[in-house]
């Protein structure tokens, strides 16, 4: 099922629904009432074979949602590199729901990773979001579990050389050019104002909704101290997992790693 969604500041982003692959389990949690919703890395979309791959290897432990972030393949709008994308992230949660879902895991890679940490915050059950989308908006949009794969911690970290790169491209207009034309990513040509709750920031409120990190040891864009802050800032609520050989995001993360991830998450959602 493939349909465009329409986020609360009025941008339409486009989404598929996969039902779940039906595995005779004993061993496993039913995955009839569970809805993975997948947040994909800068310059990914939801036709990117990576993106697929994500959904294909979630399948057999829930329904999948996936989508394009605002500014990425057909969805509308500008990226904001993390910003508004929460809104995105929520109306795909809510669209999770609408299908009869009722537990709902958020599982985001790089830039989703972030994405899915402000999320849970800002949709959770502390509060912090309510200055910024009140308390209504987040009817229905919130989450049950949360996996953030390859996050960064903090914003404007530029200690890698990949990090310079992507820095170039959103910040200047000759970088904006090449991802539009070449990497099919429209950003936004104004930076933020004011700046967003960091996901380190967000951490501490997502709790008591479970909350797992996933970062590789070998990640060419974010070193380790990035998920080791954010574990830190999580405190008991949070899981770490810190995974050998592993570079980066979507394309690093093995099939093996995320039938684990499907497993953890059809086990604490809800």
């Amino acid at each position: 099922m493939r349909t465009f969604l329409h986020t609360d500041d009025g941008v339409t982003i486009d989404s598929v629904y996969d039902p779940a692959v039906v595995v005779y389990d004993a061993s496993r949690p039913s995955a009839g009432d569970l809805a993975f919703v997948v947040a994909h890395g800068f310059t990914g979309d939801v036709d990117k074979p990576h993106v697929r791959r994500v959904a294909e290897a979630l399948a057999p432990h829930g329904a999948v949602v996936t989508f394009s972030f605002r500014g990425h393949g057909a969805s509308g709008g500008r990226s904001t590199v993390g910003d508004r994308e929460v809104l995105d992230l929520a109306a795909a949660v809510r669209w999770a729901r609408e299908l009869g879902h009722t537990r709902v895991a958020t599982v985001g890679f790089s830039m989703g990773g972030s994405v899915v940490l402000r999320h849970a915050a800002l949709y959770g059950r502390s509060g912090v979001g309510d200055a910024e989308i009140g308390s209504s908006g987040r009817d229905g949009a919130g989450t049950d579990a949360v996996v953030s794969v390859s996050a960064p911690a903090r914003w404007y970290y530029r200690g890698t050389p990949r990090m310079r790169r992507l820095h170039w491209l959103v910040t200047r207009p000759e970088g904006r050019l090449v991802s539009r034309y070449g990497l099919r990513t429209r950003i936004h040509h104004r930076g933020w104002d004011p700046v967003p709750m960091s996901p380190v920031q967000a951490v501490p409120h997502i709790a008591p909704t479970p909350l797992l990190i996933v970062h590789g040891d070998i990640d060419g864009y974010f070193p380790l101290d990035h998920p080791r802050m954010l574990a830190d800032a999580a405190g008991d609520h949070g899981e770490l997992w810190l995974e050998p050989g592993m570079g980066h995001a979507e394309h690093a993360a093995a099939d093996d790693l995320l039938a684990r991830i499907g497993d953890w998450a059809a086990g604490r959602a809800g």
